[in-house]
């Protein structure tokens, strides 16, 4: 039996795995006062037209944001403080960061996220010590094209100098997990640190703190 070419490469997505929404609470004030769900809070600005746009850098975040405010009836002077209550939840794992920091002593790291067009600068004022736990950082902005479409792993594996086959990628959709399987690299899906954790350890091997 033909075993699995080794890994030198490790690349994560960014939303969902690295920045999670650990408190769902000023979503949901932000909602009622809307009086509309968090729910469809959250499809109003992740899944509107504006949103998929900006994810390939076909439209400014600015833009974006003044659609969202435009179809939820708040107002442009508002915008401000809205963003600010919806991303309020949000947590970097510190945790998670500084393990990947330790895989770079054996392997390649690489950040492979769908992002808008302000993401370094946002990232840069927030958490100005992320991005240097990675060799390269894609995003989908940036290179004009998203997940799952498979150029953009193409593309993550060729500026990290590997083969599709020698990197393994984390995702928390299973849409871009299945898609980066299609383009030929192995894939963890992620629901937990801990599960993610115990998945690449079992793909690695030995070398894994």
């Amino acid at each position: 039996m033909t075993s699995k070419p080794k890994i030198r490469a490790v690349i994560f997505d960014m939303g969902g795995v690295l920045l999670r929404t650990e408190d769902g609470g000023p979503r949901e004030v932000l909602g009622r006062s809307l009086g509309i769900s968090r729910a469809e809070l959250e499809r109003a600005v992740f899944e509107c037209d504006e949103a998929r746009a900006a994810t390939v850098g076909a439209l400014p975040e600015e833009r974006m944001w003044q659609a969202v405010g435009e179809r939820l009836g708040v107002a442009a002077e508002q915008l401000p403080a809205f963003q600010d209550q919806f991303w309020a939840g949000d947590e970097l794992d510190l945790d998670l960061v500084q393990m990947i920091r330790g895989l770079r002593k054996r392997w390649r790291t690489g950040l492979l996220s769908n992002a808008w067009p302000n993401i370094r600068s946002t990232l840069g004022r927030l958490y100005p010590d992320f991005l240097d736990a990675f060799d390269e950082v894609v995003f989908s902005a940036e290179v004009k094209m998203a997940k799952p479409d498979a150029q953009i792993y193409h593309l993550m594996v060729e500026r990290m100098g590997v083969r599709p086959e020698e990197a393994v990628f984390v995702d928390d959709f299973s849409a871009n997990v299945r898609g980066a399987q299609r383009a030929g690299l192995q894939a963890v899906h992620f629901t937990s640190p801990a599960q993610t954790w115990l998945e690449l350890r079992a793909l690695l091997g030995d070398g894994l703190d």
